[in-house]
């Protein structure tokens, strides 16, 4: 497992280096390598530096956040669909982000794209999982019922957004289109800091309840006898990871399937009984780093890296619903 952990830690600074080289102009890897260690010319320093670090430090955090929202979820919920994108977490965000896009005339700068957008995606984020906790509780929380409930929610809210994008004006309907696909081409170090703050005090929060997310991975009865409070402990896990999601997504857009396949994958390659917290937010971020090397590397128009993480998780859903239809058969 540590071998494994490792060698995912190498293969995201890998990518990493080749998204940093990769644009208008090309920077060999060694190069970049160079830069990093603090040599380089003052060109390439600038465009190291300034230009293309915020996007790929941004394309690490917001893997890391869905990857470890999805393994919150995932684990206390039991159920390898419970992913904020499929309960509606995501489309909670995104209706109160476009809204914000819709009604700002379009101008999501300053302090308007610093504090405004991660507020209004949390606060969506928010009204959407307490509205879903709330549906599905029936004496307690039961996960595929939750799923269920989440994916009704999801299908509604993605109607809001549509009639949010009908109800604007053209201009602005376009700057939030680019921000429905998942884009990274607005990053700035002004924008990724505050969320990267954010999103270490919940990183630290989630490690402190490791154990509890251990001991709800079992079943309702066997928690209780190990004296967990389970719907307290349920739910203050949930909004760690309501809060991860909504962060992810007010920073860089709504990524489809990296918070439902990243935990799925640490899972399998750590060979591990649970979804690993640690080794999630790694598969997520390397995904999402990944993802935007191929989306402007392999096709001779950029791609929004939403859609490329679009194109890779649906199979990989597909797949999923096979494998738990085997089990419940």
């Amino acid at each position: 497992m540590v071998a494994t952990s490792v060698g995912l830690v190498v293969l995201l600074l890998v990518l990493a280096c080749v998204d940093i080289s990769v644009g208008d102009f090309v920077i060999p890897v060694d190069q970049v390598i160079d830069v990093l260690a603090g040599g380089g010319t003052k060109a390439q320093h600038f465009i190291v530096t300034e230009l293309r670090m915020p996007r790929v430090a941004t394309a690490m955090l917001v893997g890391a956040a869905l990857g470890m929202a999805g393994a919150i979820s995932q684990s206390i919920l039991r159920n390898p669909l419970a992913s904020p994108d499929m309960l509606g977490i995501t489309s909670g965000a995104s209706v109160a982000a476009v809204a914000l896009i819709i009604s700002g005339g379009g101008s999501v700068t300053g302090a308007l794209a610093t504090f405004g957008m991660p507020l209004a995606s949390l606060a969506g984020a928010l009204v959407t999982a307490a509205a879903v906790y709330v549906l599905a509780w029936r004496g307690g929380v039961e996960g595929y019922r939750l799923v269920l409930i989440g994916i009704g929610v999801n299908a509604f809210l993605i109607a809001v957004v549509s009639w949010l994008l009908l109800a604007g004006r053209i201009e602005d309907v376009a700057k939030a289109q680019i921000w429905l696909n998942g884009s990274l081409n607005e990053t700035s170090w002004s924008r990724f800091v505050p969320v990267a703050i954010a999103f270490a005090v919940i990183l630290v929060a989630a490690l402190v309840s490791v154990r509890t997310l251990g001991a709800l991975r079992f079943g309702d009865d066997t928690v209780r006898s190990l004296g967990v409070a389970l719907q307290t402990r349920q739910g203050v896990l949930l909004l760690l990871a309501v809060v991860a999601a909504a962060l992810a997504t007010a920073v860089a857009g709504p990524i489809a399937f990296v918070a439902l396949a990243a935990p799925q994958v640490g899972r399998m390659l750590l060979r591990s009984e649970g979804e690993p917290l640690i080794g999630s937010a790694l598969i997520g971020a390397i995904l999402v780093v990944g993802s935007d090397v191929i989306a402007r590397t392999l096709l001779p128009v950029e791609l929004p890296v939403g859609v490329v993480t679009a194109a890779l998780g649906g199979p990989f859903l597909l797949y999923l619903l096979i494998r738990t239809n085997r089990k419940a058969t």
